[in-house]
């Protein structure tokens, strides 16, 4: 007994040395510090950070600052920056990019500008050690962007730009490093300069042009295999850190491009980006916060006052520098004040761009120790600082943005929203959920529901249980992306009147079904005609056919008949267009009549709609090839349709989605007809207006002459 308390006293001797016993140390904190703060309201980031200095060796020194507390703290903000990059919003990214430059060098040239002459005449330190402390207030490290990335706000203009711009600044601050660590050892010659500009644009090119290539071949290849996927993403992550540090530049600068460079493979619904999130969010990123914490040394303030006074001084103007760019960003770009304060609260945190530089510039003896200490006491300060006003400014957004996009009818919708998938056969079943998941609104509290309708005989029963067992690996898809999947099995002599009844008796609102694979254009699904399925079904219907995977698509082309925008329905399919678009990082190209085009670009505005819309004329809708040559293999084609009697309903558009299966057989294709409201809209916008009675007289008199025909020939 006494051998065990022994060895028991020996395994909690300070520090901790068990790795076991140090892992669950870790685990605790991340679970524990965050619920505690909460009650209080503090971020629980800065219950993380302030874990790691009561634990760390300048604190209780439960644990010490050893390889393997290293290893998951790089990983963790390899992390953050790689997430960053992922979550962009590339049509904002792109659309904004000169937003980006300009506050990425008001965030670079003010802080710096600021900062020299504090550090050389009120600091009186030389050129060098002026510079480059000066240099470490432009930096910033988004220790704060995981609030955002929680409260959904991550593609808001002010993140979007806030993320672009970090990366400039940082990226422009390690070059200054690099220069001036070349200057200090006399190196700063027309070789050093070669070789960081021919090694940054082998690094580029590789990123940009290899890696995508590579792993769009690499998730085609192995679609199926879903872990696999997740395993090349950090490999990819990793070896743009390591490319990016034998570039001349710090591995967060490699991260972030990875983000950058996989953006538009990863979808932002899918499951390997909700892996990729919640693995990090869980695990990597508060070990990052936690080993930040443990950096900082409070005794340093009571080492002198010359100690106290650098660290205040160096605090009080990194935190203005940073105010008073996203000041300036606020005027120029006539931002609210919220916004701001959002701006501020991501770009204000100093971590580790600025320990890095410090810690460079300590070693190579152009700093001395006060500079170090009080740039810890820097980090700790603004790391608090970032976390409350970014949690403060973020929930004033996120409420604001649901206040002024969505009306009262228009939020019981959305938290009303229900997709229905009826299913004929389970090899299409995954690619129509990867579709649901990418359209479906997140604030849904409904499930997905699959749907199978067996024939009423005396194999019904043996039919639906081999139909729950088959669909036991889409339930677990689902699971995957944190979706609810529910199954329905229905016993009906006519399937499409079984669809009809489940979905008005579940309420759904949205029906998405696979491509008819028999023979002629949509002449039989599930043994039934496909007109009975349109016209009983007044949801939304989307009919699919996924020929490839979403990765591959480049444009979304949008194909609006005449009159198409009148329709109740077309606000929700314009949502869920722009979604799919922000999902693929595609831009939408519209194919209308240039009035419809006006009509959608100002639904588009009403929606507050981030995606890029672009516009193609179309004069004469029987003139196929002028619809067409302009369609690529790489195109999304969505063909919005509409049901007969309907006041968009044309006869001539019955054909052209038959010649768009037979002209684009690879081409992924969604056909479109929206919910049926059946009431009577103003047309006075247009001129040339064909009434609707008109078009069902024509038709009535055709099948007249159909069926005489038809007896005429049997007599």
């Amino acid at each position: 007994m006494i051998e065990f308390f022994k060895h028991l006293l020996h395994e909690f001797e300070l520090p901790l040395s068990n790795p076991v016993l140090i892992f669950s140390l870790i685990l605790f904190i991340i679970l524990l510090s965050p619920i505690l703060l909460k009650k209080i309201n503090i971020p629980g980031i800065i219950g993380l950070i302030i874990s790691g200095v009561v634990i760390g060796p300048h604190g209780l020194n439960i644990l010490e600052k050893n390889s393997a507390v290293d290893l998951f703290s790089t990983i963790g903000l390899l992390y953050i920056m790689f997430i960053a990059g992922l979550e962009l919003d590339m049509n904002e990214f792109k659309a904004n990019r000169n937003k980006s430059l300009l506050f990425g060098f008001f965030t670079f040239i003010l802080p710096l500008t600021i900062g020299f002459p504090v550090c050389y005449y009120l600091l009186q330190y030389d050129f060098n050690a002026s510079f480059l402390t000066a240099s470490m207030f432009a930096t910033h490290t988004l220790v704060a962007y995981p609030i955002v990335s929680k409260l959904g706000i991550a593609k808001n203009q002010a993140v979007a730009i806030t993320v672009g711009g970090t990366i400039l600044t940082d990226t422009a601050v390690l070059i200054i490093l690099a220069v001036i660590m070349g200057s200090n050892q006399g190196n700063l010659n027309q070789a050093f300069w070669i070789k960081l500009t021919v090694s940054l644009a082998i690094f580029s090119a590789i990123m940009f042009l290899l890696i995508p290539r590579i792993a769009k071949w690499f998730f085609k290849k192995l679609e199926s295999e879903k872990h696999a996927h997740y395993i090349f993403v950090l490999s990819v992550v990793f070896f743009a850190a390591f490319l990016a540090e034998v570039a001349g530049v710090e591995p967060i600068i490699g991260a972030f491009v990875a983000g950058l460079a996989l953006n538009p493979l990863i979808p932002h619904s899918s499951a390997l980006m909700n892996r990729i999130e919640f693995i990090g969010n869980s695990l990597f990123i508060p070990f990052f916060l936690i080993s930040v914490g443990m950096l900082v040394d409070l005794k340093v303030v009571l080492s002198g006052t010359t100690a106290l006074i650098v660290a205040g001084t160096l605090s009080v103007v990194a935190i203005f520098g940073k105010w008073f760019a996203a000041f300036i960003t606020q005027i120029v770009f006539k931002y609210s004040k919220t916004e701001r304060q959002l701006i501020f609260g991501l770009s204000s945190s100093h971590a580790a761009a600025t320990l890095a530089i410090i810690l460079v510039g300590f070693k190579a003896k152009i700093l001395d120790e006060n500079i170090l200490n009080g740039t810890i006491i820097l980090i700790l300060i603004t790391c608090i600082v970032a976390s409350f006003v970014t949690e403060k400014a973020a929930k004033k957004i996120a409420i604001c943005e649901e206040e002024v996009s969505l009306s009262d009818a228009d939020k019981e919708d959305i938290l009303d929203e229900h997709i229905l998938i009826p299913l004929a056969k389970t090899s299409s079943t995954e690619s129509l959920l990867d579709f649901a998941f990418l359209i479906k609104e997140k604030k849904s509290s409904n499930p997905v529901t699959l749907l199978t309708v067996v024939p009423n005989n005396d194999a019904a029963e043996i039919n639906i249980r081999k139909y729950r067992k088959a669909l036991d690996k889409f339930i677990i898809q689902g699971s995957a992306s944190e979706i609810k999947i529910n199954t329905i099995a229905r016993i009906d002599h006519n399937p499409a009147s079984g669809i009809a009844r489940t979905a008005k008796e579940i309420m759904s609102d949205i029906v998405i079904i696979g491509w008819p694979r028999k023979t002629g254009f949509l002449d039989k699904i599930f043994g039934e005609n496909v007109d009975s399925i349109i016209n009983n079904v007044d949801k939304s219907l989307f009919i699919c056919r996924f020929e490839k995977t979403f990765i591959e698509e480049k444009r979304l082309v949008f194909i609006c008949p005449p009159f198409s925008e009148r329709g109740i329905g077309f606000h929700v399919l314009m949502q869920k267009m722009a979604r799919l678009s922000q999902e693929l990082s595609i831009p939408i190209v519209i194919y209308a009549e240039y009035k419809t085009h006006q009509a959608i670009q100002q639904i588009a505005n009403n929606l507050k709609v981030n995606a890029k819309l672009g516009f193609k004329s179309i004069l004469d809708w029987e003139d196929f090839d002028a619809i067409s040559d302009e369609i690529k293999p790489t195109d999304l084609i969505v063909f919005n349709l509409s049901r007969k009697g309907s006041i968009s309903y044309q006869s001539i558009f019955d054909k052209l989605p038959q010649k768009f299966e037979k002209s684009f057989a690879t081409n992924n294709l969604i056909l479109v007809y929206p919910q049926d409201d059946n009431k009577v809209t103003s047309m006075d916008a247009y001129e040339d207006f064909t009434a609707t009675p008109l078009t069902k007289g024509i038709e009535a008199i055709e099948q007249i002459g159909r069926g005489l025909g038809n007896i005429l020939k049997k007599g």
